[in-house]
């Protein structure tokens, strides 16, 4: 039988008061002792470990006791690391910056050709963004514990191998690699934007708490990631959630991944810009603007590619519904200024062309995350990954 260290004893206690101290703060030594199991003499010896780290502070505070002198209060120290996340999809980069106790430090959105510019210059971008952000006055003095960079498409998450991205036209770029060479030491993890995004729905979105959850990805192609009881649905290969290439009209408009009649061929941003603007050029985000202005202005042409394409995303939300009834589907990324137009035949087709009742109880509702969802989302499961052992804890 294969003998524990003493080490690996250790570091599993640390982490376990870390956790319990996110939970209760502002919480004292005998409540996380008796949180944890652990006697009140290890729970301060780990105590002081993690305040050398920088990962737990006293607050000041006292606790009130009937018999005996108080007990200090503890809380999570927000003033000594950062997680970041980065998302890179088709036309923009989103950096995100958080302190332990998940608050914003840094939000940073940059127009980014990312197709034209392939995968070489997007790494060398990422790694540029992470030297900027890490010399922003809100980091200093901080150390960084972990770099999560989100990417539409198929990832090894493992290797942080993108395995396939068809809108930004990558196959097999290892990502991780490239990205890990630029920084000294510092984890660098590589997800699907659409599952990260779940996370930051779940954790901080208008359906936050919601443990059945789907986030649909609002870009120029459609994603998803989708959530059970809290944690997210990869599957055998890790490659779950490719909801944007459902076939549902057999020989449609052709998608990017070459085949015809994908949801996202027929719903994605990029076709309802084509169908509503055509002949138009330019930045997604300037297109999706001037879409907005016309809907708003009553244009025909317009109003009817949203209802078409609102029409055919409820059809793929009552797939959803069939297969794993979420509570709640949250639209996010360029779908949320066009919400107003979408959601009515959205919810509409999802009622009638769901087995359940009433949609099996899923509401559909836009993100107030803006376009950092999956960065912010990465950033969270890095600060999430300390407790859990995925990362390591700083020293």
């Amino acid at each position: 039988m294969e003998r524990v260290s003493f080490q690996t004893v250790r570091e599993t206690n640390l982490r376990s008061v870390l956790g319990a101290v996110r939970e209760l703060a502002p919480c004292s030594r005998a409540a996380v002792a008796a949180n944890t199991g652990l006697n009140k003499t290890t729970v301060s010896s780990l105590v002081a470990d993690l305040m050398e780290r920088g990962l737990v502070r006293e607050t000041g505070e006292t606790s009130q006791r009937r018999v005996g002198r108080p007990g200090v209060l503890l809380a999570l120290d927000d003033r000594s690391v950062a997680a970041v996340g980065l998302e890179v999809n088709v036309d923009y980069l989103s950096v995100v910056a958080v302190d332990l106790l998940n608050h914003e430090l840094v939000e940073r959105h940059v127009p980014l050709d990312a197709r034209a510019e392939g995968a070489a210059e997007c790494a060398r971008r990422i790694s540029e963004a992470l030297r900027e952000v890490a010399e922003d006055p809100a980091l200093r003095g901080r150390r960084l514990v972990g770099v999560s960079v989100a990417v539409p498409g198929l990832i090894d998450v493992p290797s942080g191998v993108v395995t396939r991205a068809p809108n930004l036209g990558w196959r097999d770029v290892p990502l991780g690699d490239l990205v890990r060479g630029s920084l000294e030491g510092v984890p660098v993890s590589v997800d699907n934007d659409a599952d990260l995004g779940a996370m930051a729905e779940f954790r901080f979105g208008p359906c936050a708490g919601i443990p059945d959850l789907v986030y649909l990805t609002g870009e120029v192609g459609i994603g998803a990631g989708v959530l059970t009881g809290g944690e997210l649905v990869r599957g055998s290969g890790g490659w779950a959630g490719e909801v944007g290439h459902l076939e549902l009209e057999p020989g449609g408009p052709e998608c990017s991944c070459g085949r015809r009649g994908c949801l996202e061929a027929l719903a994605g941003v990029g076709a309802i810009l084509r169908e509503a603007l055509p002949g138009s050029s330019g930045e997604v985000a300037d297109l999706v603007a001037s879409t907005v202005e016309r809907a708003e202005a009553g244009d025909p042409t317009v109003l009817g590619a949203l209802e078409r394409a609102g029409d055919w995303l409820g059809r793929g939300v009552a797939v959803l519904v069939n297969v794993v009834n979420p509570g709640a589907v949250v639209l996010g990324g360029y779908f949320v200024p066009l919400a107003p137009w979408l959601l009515p035949r959205c919810r509409e087709a999802a009622l009638a062309r769901s087995f359940a009742p009433d949609a099996g109880g899923c509401r559909v509702e836009p993100s107030d995350l803006g376009m950092s969802a999956a960065a912010r989302g990465g950033a969270a499961v890095m600060i999430h990954s300390l407790e859990t052992g995925d990362l390591p804890l700083p020293r």
